[in-house]
Parts: C-alpha cells; structure tokens; sequence
C-alpha cells in the first residue's frame, strides 16, 4: 500500500504550565485587613453606645473573610511552589527529547535518496527515505484517505488507510508515486480525510522533525524545543516521540 505505521515508543505529556506572580500591596493581603479590622473594632468598643452595643453578627462576619482571604493567600503560595516544580519538572523532560524525533502539527513529508546501508556502488545502490507523518483523529474513523501533493500542488498519491482508531497515528511512506515511479527529493505536503459512516471527522496532521535543544521562554513562561530549520514548539504540541 505504500504506507505503514510507525510504533510509538512514548507519548509526550502535556501539563499546564501556570505561573503566579507576586503583585504590589493594595492594601487587602490578609494582614492588613486584620490590621484594619483590629483598629476599627478598638475604635468601636471605644465609642460604642452602652444602650446599643455591637451586633456580634457583624463581628463574626467580619473574622469569617479574614480567616478565608487568609486561606487564599496560602493557597496561591502552595499553589506557585508547586507551579515552579511544573516548570523545573517539564524543562528536565523536554532536555530527554533532545536527539529525539517528535510529531507536531504540520503537513510536510520530506524526501531524500542515499545509498543503501552497506552498499559499495552508490550508483546502482539508491534507497529513498521519508519522513514520517501522522495525525490526530478525535474519533474513531471507518475510512481515512492521505492524498500527499508535490511543490506545485500537483497530487502525487493517494492513500486509502481504512479504518484508524481516535488518538495519535504514525506511519511511513515508500516513496511511491500513484504511477508506480519513485518520488524525487524534495518536500512534500499531505492532507487528511477522515470520516466515520459518511460524517467527516476533525483530523490534526502531524509531520516529523528532530529536537536540537531546549528553550526555557520567559515571555509566556512555556518551555520551548528547538526544531531546526522548522523553528521552535511548545513542548505541549508535541504529539508523541518517536
């Protein structure tokens, strides 16, 4: 058939990455607000009418919100310590891809001929290479064509890959053209057209690129992989690693 799947040796995770940051006084942290209230209630006490003292609803209110802003102060602290292990735990992850193969959103297949593995005579000996390519269904599909076009626009394959299951998919292509001939080098786009009883299903195609560093970007604190001439990801568009 021309095409073949690619087993999957890890799936890439994708945590949120949230940062919280510490913002200047506006005067209602916790304990200015005690600070208030502890005033206020002194001033009160001080200048209450003994025939209409305070009204203890009112008290008990009042140290009920100061008890629970105080909580969600705490919280927000817990809550950027553990963020901060987030993002030192992805960084450490994403330095393990390098090297790696990964599958990202794209539509590129690229195409090389090299001497076969072993071969003396690089003339008589050629084997073309492929990279691979993927997607990502949101359901399962009863039918999945990949029709894969040249420079120009011009389809050069098509591809009918039954049914595939929801999820991530891989595969290779052999280079083949719908006329039986090898194709040239060069890069090549593909679409997807997935669909179940009829209805067409969302597809996300995915292409292949290698991971050459790691970049820990602090204008939208997000960890970054370098991909070469394909520019940079965020490591949660990584859909597996190959």
């Amino acid at each position: 058939m021309g095409v073949s799947s690619i087993p999957v040796s890890a799936n890439a995770i994708d945590p949120a990455s949230r940062s919280v940051k510490a913002t200047p006084s506006d005067g209602n942290s916790s304990q200015e607000l005690q600070d208030h209230f502890l005033t206020l209630l002194i001033a009160q006490m001080k200048n209450q009418d003994p025939t209409n003292p305070m009204d203890n609803s009112q008290l008990t209110s009042q140290l009920a919100q100061i008890s629970t802003l105080s909580g969600i102060e705490k919280l927000n602290t817990t809550l950027g310590i553990v963020s901060g292990q987030i993002d030192n735990s992805l960084s450490v992850n994403a330095s393990n891809m390098i090297g790696r193969g990964v599958m990202v959103p794209g539509e590129k297949i690229l195409v090389a001929t090299t001497p076969a593995e072993g071969s003396t005579d690089n003339e008589n000996n050629m084997e073309t290479i492929t990279t691979p390519f993927g997607f990502e269904l949101s359901r399962d599909a009863d039918s999945v064509i990949i029709t894969i076009r040249d420079e120009n626009g011009n389809v050069v394959r098509e591809v009918d890959l039954g049914k595939v299951p929801a999820g991530v998919s891989s595969f290779s292509w052999d280079g083949e053209l719908n006329d039986g001939t090898i194709a040239a080098d060069g890069s090549y786009t593909f679409t997807v057209n997935a669909s179940y009883d009829g209805q067409k299903i969302p597809a996300t195609p995915l292409s292949y690129s290698m991971v050459y560093g790691v970049i820990n970007s602090r204008i939208n604190n997000t960890v970054l992989l370098d991909l070469g001439i394909s520019g940079t990801v965020s490591i949660h568009d990584v859909r597996q690693i190959l």
